[in-house]
């Protein structure tokens, strides 16, 4: 089960034997059914996590309707703003499967960097391709129509349209479940 953490950390350093045999022994994992809540609005989480089998959803409630913000698969790490700045979540983050997640702590973090200094050096290069994501994905959202949008995931995440229920991928897309289905039913003729 460590290969997909040892996948992702390889984009960005090269890992000895012996340092694979420390990440393993610290991290901890946890099996988590469909619809766990990992974290709530208005809590502060103390963890972060990696995404080593499932898929979570992020998610806002506005007027009691859900607000999608983003969809995390396997070999996906997921640092909440909460992590960061010890304020109270604004958004839910809940498993859309049963999943098997790696969390991460500061103690886990600190522990980790002092056994494997080198990790610290993917910080920067984490944090970049962390902020050119979110920003392609703030673009792409602000510039594409609900239709563009839907072939832009169909393009690049074609997996997921098969994995997550129309509905949130509708309101993913900012649209509502009726007119996604008519963007589908245009799209397949």
């Amino acid at each position: 089960m460590d290969d997909p953490i040892f996948d992702f950390l390889s984009k960005y350093i090269d890992l000895t034997e012996e340092e694979k045999a420390i990440i393993s022994d610290i991290k901890f994992v946890r099996s988590l059914k469909k619809g766990t809540i990992l974290l709530r609005q208005g809590d502060t989480t103390n963890e972060c996590f990696f995404i080593l089998k499932g898929c979570v959803y992020s998610y806002y409630l506005v007027e009691g309707e859900i607000k999608v913000t983003e969809f995390f698969e396997e070999k996906q790490p997921i640092t909440p703003v909460s992590y960061i700045t010890k304020q109270p979540s604004e958004y839910y983050l809940e498993c859309l499967e049963d999943c098997i997640i790696s969390m991460g702590s500061p103690e886990r973090t600190a522990e980790l960097m002092q056994k494997v200094p080198r990790l610290a050096l993917m910080g920067p290069m984490m944090l970049e391709d962390e902020l050119a994501s979110q920003r392609i994905k703030y673009d792409t959202f602000i510039k594409l129509s609900p239709e563009q949008r839907y072939l832009h995931l169909q393009e690049n995440s074609p997996q997921l349209l098969e994995r997550i229920p129309q509905y949130l991928i509708a309101s993913y897309l900012g649209i509502k479940p009726e007119s996604l289905s008519r963007i589908r039913k245009r799209l397949v003729k």
